[in-house]
């Protein structure tokens, strides 16, 4: 009898064992980045993904099909973060709460003459909470930035800064 209970736990072991190995394989290696094909809606198929906290190298070497580049983050509060991300060729920002991509967008080609800012600014006077991104297109001739995202105008010929 003693035998019979003993290959009883033995088969419960096994088929505790197996079950384990099958889940671990099923999550490893995925992240926010499986299953994004270039040519489909990145930002959709992002948002509201859990995002891997693994080294960067490891995942732009996971997901070379994407041409996939770690362009740098910024932290917006305790909770989110700003981060950027170079996928088939074009831009996408993630705001991530924690490790969930909250929400994505495609940022268009900016440059050192239409910078891309992320930061606070007056409105009326008084500095504004939230938080804008926005794409500046300076014109050298006025001395004057307007926010092409928004079309919200930054004048700085007058020393204001106005969103």
């Amino acid at each position: 009898m003693k035998f019979a209970c003993h290959a009883g736990n033995m088969k419960l072991g096994i088929l505790l064992l197996v079950t384990g190995c099958l889940v671990t394989n099923a999550f490893a290696g995925s992240d926010g980045f499986t299953g994004i094909q270039c040519g489909s809606d990145i930002a959709k198929a992002l948002t509201g993904k859990r995002m891997s906290n693994e080294r960067i190298v490891d995942l732009e070497k996971r997901h070379a099909d994407l041409a996939l580049k770690d362009l740098g983050a910024s932290e917006i509060s305790d909770r989110l973060s700003c981060i950027s991300w170079l996928i088939c060729g074009s831009e996408f920002m993630l705001l991530q709460d924690g490790s969930i991509a909250r929400d994505v967008l495609k940022v268009p080609p900016h440059s050192k003459t239409s910078p891309l800012f992320i930061g606070t600014c007056e409105m009326n006077g008084k500095e504004s909470k939230d938080i804008v991104v926005a794409i500046l297109d300076n014109e050298k001739e006025t001395g004057a930035s307007a926010l092409t995202a928004k079309g919200r105008v930054e004048n700085r010929s007058e020393g204001n800064e106005v969103c």
